[in-house]
This record gives structure tokens, sequence and C-alpha cells, in this order.
């Protein structure tokens, strides 16, 4: 089997595909939730503490001289992609959740035996009156 026919069958499978989806809704949900955090959650936390804008807390290494930036250690950038990734995990937990919660009460329900149809009822009497001639 060459090359090209093993791609071609991984690319069609189910799994690849839906691989692929759920890799394009996650970053778009990636996006949301950090804009969430960051339009909605971050501004009245900034505001509790001070009027603190996160994304602007640096720490200065060195000054800027000439052309030259300032070099800065940002770290109210990396504060804000931690509060991200929490809600992100939080929220991603909780869908899990509820998700293996429908599972479980799919599993639970009782499974309902369908009525033989009459064609199978009639083949069942056939059986058994063909058993009692033995």
């Amino acid at each position: 089997m060459g090359m090209l026919q093993e791609f071609k069958e991984f690319a069609i499978k189910g799994n690849a595909i839906d691989m692929a989806v759920g890799i394009i809704v996650g970053a778009a949900f990636g996006k949301i939730i950090s804009s969430l955090v960051a339009d909605i959650f971050m501004p009245p936390v900034g505001l509790l503490i001070g009027g603190v804008d996160f994304t602007k807390l640096a720490f200065t290494l060195k000054e800027a001289s000439g052309n030259a930036p300032a070099v800065t250690l940002n770290y109210g950038n990396f504060i804000q992609t931690l509060v991200d990734f929490t809600v992100i995990a939080f929220i991603i937990f909780m869908t899990v959740k509820f998700i293996n919660r429908l599972k479980r009460k799919e599993a639970a329900a009782p499974t309902v035996i369908p009525e033989p149809s009459r064609e199978e009822q009639l083949l069942t009497e056939i059986r058994d009156l063909l058993k009692e001639r033995k």
C-alpha cells in the first residue's frame, strides 16, 4: 500500500476529521475565553486592587537609551495568561463533567426490548411445536 493511499485512509477516518474539528473549535473557544477573562473578569479585579491593568505590569531590566527600547520583564502578561488558563481549564472540566453525567444517565436508562413482530411470534410458535414433536 502506497503512502498516498495510507494518508488518504487516515485523513478520511472519522477520528482524524473529529480531531481537526475539535482543534478548530478549541482555538476559537480559547479566543472567546481569553476575551472573557481580559475584557470582563480582569477589569473589576484590577479595580478592586487599586486600578491595576495586569497587562501593563512590568519590571524594567534596562532603561531605554537612544533608539534602543527598554528591556522589560512583563509579568502582568504572565498573570493574565495564568488566569486565562485557569478559567479555560475550569470550563473544560465542567463541560467534561456534564458530558460524563449525561453518559451515565444514558447508560443507566433501562433498555426497552421491543415486542417481537408477528412473523417472529409465528416462527417461535412453529419452532416450539417442532420441538414438542421430537
